[in-house]
């Protein structure tokens, strides 16, 4: 029976240690928090079990659908999802709709629009540069001006770098082979193509999306193994098979899953080469504050959650708890607002006090009108460090030394997960990754882990219903 440490019981980790004892291994998970579900938790706050933002699920991959709703049962809802964009004090329909931008932005600002797509159409066939940006991708695709209205300002906010600086395959993930010319067609109904990333339709568990892992977890403990909460990992050695643990516990394995940020698992490990060293420190996270508000109405607006392109906010992006399973559930008639923020570890906003924090995301929310006059009658703030890997250009020219010293150093070590494999998953791709590195170990498949979530064609899913 082979003997396998987890490192983090989020939605990477915990598939993994889910697969694994149902293939019969000795598994241990550990997890440096307190609780289950990484950054797809759920936490009860004022009476509603809330998530981290917002967490769609939805797959096309047969193997990920059949775990998630073989876990579920029927305790979850479908969501008619509406998501819109909130810019100059107006909602416009995401993806993009051309009557509902046509008539906020006025006939001579869709003009400028119309004007610049025109012209990024007349120039295409003779640019020879290569599309390597977010914003060469996007400017391609809907002409710069789109690109300034409706882009710039959200994708910054999140990454902290000019949309120049960040690398397309953001792009690729996110909205490849989505256009103006894709909207106009979708708009009229000749195009049924809907890309994952859009989909308009998903299930969602009643008690919050953490629900699915908290029961791996339970199915896990019922089995025989072990998982550990508040027990952080420190350190490994050279061979990838003994851990060292924040309490002085050394021990060692058969093999090891990683979901810990790949930086950090990767400093833990002696004698770099200073090529990898040196790699490590360019490639970054940014962390996220999550600003939780409790407005006494119970009808605020009725998205799941909205984008903040207007560059006047800090604010980036609103959940409203009030529109989902878990929180329509509530009897209460207030809603619970999650106010997203983005930042670097060194960012004076990282540090600020709770109090001014929550202060600050209510007074921004409340110029946008979102809040309707209504009391704010209490604030919470959760902290998430190290969520989004930064897709700075050349990012993949970093990462390559670094898979190939994990590779040749530690066979017997598997990087998986958003933070662990530095790839920008959703929750779907994090549950392939567990199952698949279940098979590694236990079926000895040769799964390439590196690979999930890089193949942007297979990320391109026409919409399908993800329930039986």
């Amino acid at each position: 029976m082979s003997r396998v440490a987890i490192i983090g019981a989020g939605p990477a980790g915990i598939t993994a240690a889910h697969a694994l004892i149902q293939k019969g291994c000795d598994v241990d998970v550990f997890e440096a928090t307190p609780q289950i579900g990484g950054m797809a938790r759920s936490f009860p706050l004022w009476g509603v079990n809330v998530d981290l933002g917002p967490h769609r699920f939805f797959s096309k991959d047969a193997r990920v659908n059949r775990l998630w709703h073989e876990l579920m049962g029927d305790d979850y809802q479908m969501v008619e999802r509406l998501t819109r964009i909130y810019y100059g004090g107006r909602f416009y329909h995401y993806p993009l709709k051309p009557l509902n931008a046509l008539g906020n932005l006025g006939w001579i600002e869709a003009a400028h629009c119309a004007a610049s797509y025109a012209k990024q159409l007349l120039i295409k066939p003779f640019q020879k540069m290569p599309v390597t940006s977010f914003e060469d991708w996007v400017v391609a695709a809907f002409g710069r001006r789109l690109y300034q209205l409706f882009f710039q300002s959200y994708s910054e906010k999140l990454w902290g770098i000019p949309c120049y600086e960040l690398d397309v395959d953001f792009a690729a993930q996110r909205i490849q082979g989505f256009s103006m010319a894709h909207a106009l067609w979708a708009s009229i109904g000749l195009n049924r193509r809907v890309h994952k990333t859009l989909v308009h339709r998903f299930p969602h568990p009643i008690e919050g999306s953490g629900i699915v892992y908290e029961r791996m977890a339970e199915r896990i403990r019922q089995k025989g193994g072990r998982i550990h909460l508040s027990r952080p990992v420190v350190g490994m050695a050279p061979d990838g098979r003994s851990l060292r643990l924040a309490d002085g516990a050394e021990l060692s394995f058969d093999h090891i899953i990683s979901t810990m940020p790949l930086t950090q698992l990767c400093r833990s490990l002696p004698d770099l080469p200073d090529e990898v060293s040196d790699a490590l420190d360019r490639l970054t996270y940014r962390n996220t504050l999550l600003i939780y508000i409790k407005v006494e109405h119970p009808s605020l607006f009725p998205d799941q959650w909205l984008y903040m392109q207007s560059p006047e906010f800090r604010l980036g992006r609103i959940t409203n708890f009030r529109n989902w399973p878990n929180g329509q559930a509530a009897s209460s008639d207030s809603s619970i607002l999650a106010l997203e923020y983005w930042c670097d570890e060194h960012d004076t906003l990282w540090s600020t006090p709770d109090a001014e924090l929550i202060h600050m995301a209510i007074d921004e929310t409340r110029q946008t009108g979102l809040l309707r006059n209504a009391p704010v009658s209490d604030g919470v703030v959760v902290r998430v460090p190290r969520c989004y890997p930064v897709y700075r250009k050349g990012y993949r020219d970093w990462l390559a030394p670094v898979v190939r010293h994990l590779n040749t150093c530690c066979p017997h070590l598997l990087a998986i997960g958003r933070a662990g494999a530095f790839k920008y998953n959703n929750q779907d791709h994090s549950i392939l990754m567990g199952l698949l590195a279940a098979e590694n170990i236990a079926d000895g498949a040769q799964h390439d882990l590196w690979s999930i979530n890089t193949d942007y064609d297979i990320y391109q899913e026409e919409e399908t219903e993800s329930h039986p």
